[in-house]
């Protein structure tokens, strides 16, 4: 199951809206044929496996990541696939979230007189598609802001100098979290300010993106700026697709629900103090991935987020799952108590 699941992670980028899924099939002690779903639309992990073996299974052992589809989508079922290739035993990690298959693969399976056991590395086959699994859950996209900051908390200047706070490895060590997002997410602000392209820079990476852009006001309309380079796609919400709060601010919600039904599992958010805090304060963010620089920017620097807490008691807590050292730079993933 470990190599299933390395199997699945290596259809990060080819995916689209499904889960990452890997596959092993075993017999006798001897793995026979092993595969991953690559491409959105094309066959899912189950089949990759089975055609290296002629779909000739009899009395194997069929190891894969998440339950098997019970249903015709853009590729027919995989549970009919696995009970005509003979296979004896199922063992799955978790099961699909996604209420069209939501325990019917499982269920087929074992009317079919094949042995079905759920539950093994579980927790690591939830996390590979956390994404996914929320997405199908609560509609929205797993979201995860990235942030880097000085040892005392600023982001930027007050003039907007924000070069470079980090070091060259934790901005290599960003690459590679974009690269891990179907979407980067940001301000009309901070493209204002910066015209950024939003872009992943990696070689060998063909990652791109959808390049996402919060503008309540309306201020993005110079079309050549960097954001809207053809690199990657780009998606701008403002007042004409997006419904307004009482505050004459987008509904930040809706809009990552119109992600959700594009299909998108992931948003790396990457923006100003003003965004981050009304997200933070309507707890739009799944996990924090700060990088903090031994760096102090003192008293004319800008904060991380806005966030108008008066009392002592109002502080947000977080809960740290992981700290080490990125080059000079410390990175610190975080998710807010509940």
């Amino acid at each position: 199951m470990d190599l299933a699941l390395r199997l699945a992670s290596q259809g990060m980028h080819g995916v689209g809206g499904n889960p990452m899924v890997g596959c092993v099939i075993e017999k006798q002690g001897k793995i026979i044929a092993k595969g991953y779903h690559q491409t959105f639309g094309k066959a899912h992990a189950e089949i990759n496996a089975l055609d290296q073996i002629n779909h000739q299974a009899q009395d194997a052992i069929l190891y894969v990541t998440l339950e098997p589809c019970a249903h015709q989508g853009k590729t027919p079922p995989c549970t009919q696939a696995i009970i005509d290739s003979g296979v004896k035993k199922v063992i799955i990690a978790t099961l699909d979230p996604n209420p069209l298959v939501g325990g019917k693969g499982v269920s087929l399976l074992k009317k079919s007189g094949i042995e079905v056991e759920v539950g093994l590395l579980e927790n690591q086959a939830i996390a590979l598609n956390r994404g996914f699994i929320k997405r199908m859950k609560t509609k929205l996209p797993f979201v995860t802001c990235k942030i880097a900051m000085s040892l005392d908390g600023k982001t930027s200047m007050k003039s907007g100098q924000s070069r470079w706070i980090t070091s060259e490895p934790a901005r290599n060590d960003v690459q590679k979290l974009r690269s891990r997002h179907q979407a980067i997410m940001t301000g009309s602000g901070t493209i204002l300010a910066d015209n950024p392209f939003m872009t992943v820079r990696l070689e060998n990476v063909s990652a791109a993106p959808l390049r996402v852009v919060i503008d309540s006001k309306q201020k993005i309309t110079d079309k050549t700026l960097n954001i809207f380079s053809k690199d990657a796609p780009t998606q701008v919400f403002n007042p004409n697709n997006t419904p307004l709060t009482s505050n004459n601010k987008l509904d930040l919600k809706v809009a990552l629900r119109q992600l959700g039904e594009q299909g998108i599992n992931s948003v790396l958010l990457e923006a100003g103090p003003g965004l981050i805090g009304v997200m933070i304060e309507n707890q739009l963010i799944d996990e924090f991935v700060i990088y903090s620089a031994p760096i102090l920017m003192g008293s004319d620097g800008n904060c991380m987020a806005q966030l108008p807490i008066k009392n002592m008691e109002d502080k947000i807590k977080l809960n740290i799952s992981d700290l080490r050292m990125v080059g000079d730079d410390m990175r610190i993933i975080a998710t807010l108590q509940s």
